[in-house]
């Protein structure tokens, strides 16, 4: 079952303003893609990140909609983990450090911005 996450001001449809939009592109942030997600526009395929976020965070992306408050709580936790001991405690996921920093990037502007996220599989 595939899995892509994006970035939204809505719960009910996809929506970003064009602020939200350069905030994304600024940040410059390089997480896997899917088909229809992945890029510098807020979105990622969540997939290869369901387990290192849910170990982490204690959040399951497998929500339609993950509020703009459990998105913050969820960049806290990002931002409160060292990337490398997370890294060597998993015996549950091949990620690397960089990539637990892209997913803090992305969290962080989706908690500055008061965004949500939308989940499809």
């Amino acid at each position: 079952m595939g899995l892509d996450t994006y970035a939204s001001n809505s719960p009910d449809e996809l929506s970003l303003s064009p602020e939200d939009t350069q905030a994304f592109l600024d940040a410059n942030i390089y997480l896997a893609g899917g088909v229809f997600s992945g890029g510098n526009d807020g979105s990622f395929r969540g997939k290869i990140y369901k387990t290192l976020i849910q170990e982490i965070t204690g959040f399951s992306l497998y929500k339609e909609w993950i509020t703009p408050e459990m998105v913050k709580e969820m960049y806290l936790a990002l931002q409160d983990c060292d990337p490398q001991t997370a890294i060597d405690e998993s015996d549950t996921w091949n990620r690397t450090t960089g990539e637990i920093l892209e997913l803090r990037k992305l969290f962080k502007v989706c908690a500055d911005r008061n965004l949500g996220l939308i989940n499809w599989w």
